[in-house]
């Protein structure tokens, strides 16, 4: 049996894919495994993840998502293991964090580890994410502030994640789904510890570790989209 599945979403990722896979693996087991679901990529990316001679990695190419959320829904739609990852392109596992994460599922479901902000030359812009936006587990603090889920910090068991699948179509952060989700129904741990580089630069997708430029009446939106599906899937049986 798979006990750990570590899903990654990539597109034109070549620049960062191998340094990314090489932190991951060096701490997985041989049970484990990782499924790279790839949004018809332009650029070499595929080539160099199948360049690693690694069994554990499965590859689904050629996807058609146009979407960062729908591509790791895909990704996890795939996943086997009893406790899920989330791991993004271009970011980088610092060592230990299996080991630390890992041991918490005995209480928890969803763990969310702090993670230093660098840039693409692995400079330090942030110590501490957590620190940033004072992290702390709690809905309404969720709903109301930054958000302190950033998906490569967190990982959780299967049991949330057949309460997640499949993602609402309105949703417009997949991480931000999970976590709500987690809010309302499952046991969080918060680890107050950075064990991921969380690379920003130009081409990345979101402005997390930023303020947000949009006005109130955006952000309103942005929840409602996730608060109403929310409802209803907290009624589904």
């Amino acid at each position: 049996m798979t006990r750990v599945s570590v899903c990654i979403a990539t597109f034109n990722g070549e620049k960062h894919i191998v340094e990314q896979l090489d932190s991951i693996l060096s701490q997985l087991e041989a049970d484990s495994e990782v499924i790279v679901s790839d949004d018809s990529s332009t650029d070499k990316t595929i080539e160099l993840i199948k360049s690693l001679p690694d069994k554990r990695i499965t590859i689904h190419p050629n996807q058609k998502f146009r979407s960062p959320i729908f591509n790791f829904e895909h990704a996890l739609k795939q996943a086997k293991g009893d406790y899920i990852f989330m791991a993004d392109q271009d970011d980088i596992w610092l060592p230990g964090r299996l080991n630390t994460m890992m041991p918490f599922f005995d209480k928890y479901d969803l763990i969310v580890s702090d993670c230093k902000v660098v840039n693409e030359m692995q400079e330090t812009l942030m110590e501490s994410y957590f620190a940033y936006v004072r992290a702390k587990p709690g809905l309404f603090r969720t709903l109301t502030r930054t958000s302190p889920y950033i998906g490569c910090c967190m990982a959780f068991n299967r049991k949330l994640l057949e309460k997640a699948l499949p993602f609402p179509r309105s949703i417009l952060m997949h991480d931000f789904w999970i976590a709500v989700l987690a809010e309302c129904a499952f046991k969080i741990k918060f680890i107050y510890k950075p064990l991921v580089l969380y690379r920003r630069h130009a081409s990345a997708f979101s402005a997390t570790a930023s303020e947000s430029p949009n006005p109130l009446y955006r952000k309103m939106l942005f929840r409602l989209k996730t608060v109403i599906p929310l409802f209803f899937r907290l009624v589904r049986r």
